[in-house]
């Protein structure tokens, strides 16, 4: 399974990293998403990658804030999170896709909490 970590608390303005490790064995030809559920609402698309990383692509609502990357040799990707405002609280979950196939996820996270406090 994905293991998402570097989540906290943090002002608004600030930033955090967020990690998602990725087993060795699904590492290899499959994107990888970030999702974000916050409190009462319903799980939304962040950003994703493709395996080899030439491609990103980002929610509007994050666009020009957050960061996308991923580190094969280390089996992990990277959300750089910049400017952080209260809304982007939530809890955040990586996904793997299979041959970066949007439509559906194979893996999950279990989720890390960004709590950013105005």
């Amino acid at each position: 399974q994905l293991q998402a970590s570097g989540g906290g608390l943090v002002q608004a303005g600030g930033s955090l990293r967020l990690s998602c490790a990725i087993p060795a064995r699904t590492s290899s030809n499959y994107g990888v998403g970030w999702f974000r559920q916050a409190p009462g609402k319903e799980r939304e698309f962040v950003a994703r990658i493709t395996w080899s990383g030439g491609t990103s692509y980002y929610a509007d609502s994050v666009k020009g804030r957050f960061t996308i990357a991923r580190d094969n040799a280390k089996n992990t990707v990277y959300l750089q999170m910049n400017s952080l405002k209260p809304e982007d609280t939530a809890v955040y979950y990586c996904a793997a896709a299979y041959g970066s196939n949007w439509s559906r996820y194979d893996y999950w996270g279990q989720g890390t909490l960004v709590t950013v406090s105005s």
